[in-house]
């Protein structure tokens, strides 16, 4: 089997999405939010989508670019995928090796990657060098035929609305967004300060549903949130629940989410997904009051590039 890695073209995008979707199931996605994301990604980032084909086929992909929203400098990230039908046949290799080539011309330092906590995943991981971090797990939950608890009536004072009320001035989710971004657990620390990219890369995201996204408003500011996005198919996934500092504690983040579930199956919607640091002991709490199970783990690895 001859491998050739090559940058993502528009018409890949339903063979990508179908990679993804084999290679890590618990994440959703679609064929338009991969051409869209690719197409859309800050110049900052030096953002490349590699795929691999082989026979004419495509049966590896990696997202590859600078974490541009951190703080430190020459941070880079690089998450390779293979189709399991086509594993340990040299593609994920080719494409590490051509994402760590990128990333050192970009001027990458420290690249980080997530790796599903399998023996084969790991051992791959490490023989090039890589090193394991955190982990993180993925959660699911049955809406069609699982239990969904009653969602709790808003305190007082406390009102619930949703992203599409924000259409005509999204800057205070923005804002909302930017504050519960910096403390979310990471190894990359990230800072939301351009509004513009964010309206680009977040906002207009093809794949996130208004509608089910929920804002907890407290005095006229938003307090907290859970961004939603769909894929069409009947699954959905909360990308982001978060609260702001001086709003927690009042169970603002377990009001959101009900909410948003609550309205998701009447859409129509039968499987939520969700990700949880493995040390954020209160979400993982949240989540298993809502019945989600952890579906997979994934470990991050780091590796330093060698200075050239």
């Amino acid at each position: 089997m001859t491998v050739l890695v090559r940058e993502f073209r528009p018409e890949d995008a339903e063979s990508t999405a179908e990679v993804l979707r084999a290679a890590i199931p618990f994440l959703v996605t679609t064929p338009e939010e991969i051409a869209w994301s690719t197409a859309h990604a800050n110049p900052a980032a030096r953002y490349r989508l590699l795929v691999a084909e082989a026979d004419g086929r495509i049966v590896a992909r990696g997202q590859v670019g600078l974490a541009h929203e951190s703080t430190t400098p020459g941070q880079a990230y690089a998450n390779v995928y293979v189709h399991p039908d086509h594993r340990g046949r040299g593609a994920g290799s080719l494409v590490l090796r051509t994402a760590e080539e990128h990333l050192a011309v970009a001027g990458a330092r420290t690249v980080y990657s997530w790796v599903l906590d399998e023996p084969a995943n790991r051992a791959f991981a490490e023989r090039r060098g890589y090193r394991p971090s955190r982990s993180a797990h993925f959660l699911r939950l049955d809406l069609a035929h699982g239990t969904l608890p009653e969602p709790p009536e808003p305190p007082a004072g406390v009102e619930l609305r949703t992203a599409a009320d924000f259409a005509a001035d999204p800057r205070p989710l923005f804002e909302l967004d930017a504050e519960v971004t910096a403390d979310e657990p990471s190894d990359v620390g990230a800072e939301l300060d351009d509004y513009e990219d964010w309206l680009t890369s977040t906002w207009g995201h093809p794949g996130q549903n208004r509608e089910l996204t929920v804002v907890a408003v407290v005095d006229g500011v938003p307090a907290a949130f859970t961004a939603v996005r769909t894929d069409g198919r009947g699954r959905y996934t909360s990308g982001m629940t978060g609260v702001r500092r001086a709003y927690r504690g009042r169970g603002l983040a377990k009001l959101v989410k009900a909410h948003s579930l609550h309205r998701a199956r009447a859409a129509g919607c039968t499987e939520a997904f969700t990700g949880n640091d493995a040390g954020n002991e209160p979400m993982l709490a949240v989540n298993k009051w809502f019945g989600y199970d952890i579906c997979a783990t994934e470990v991050r690895h780091v590796r330093e590039l060698a200075l050239g």
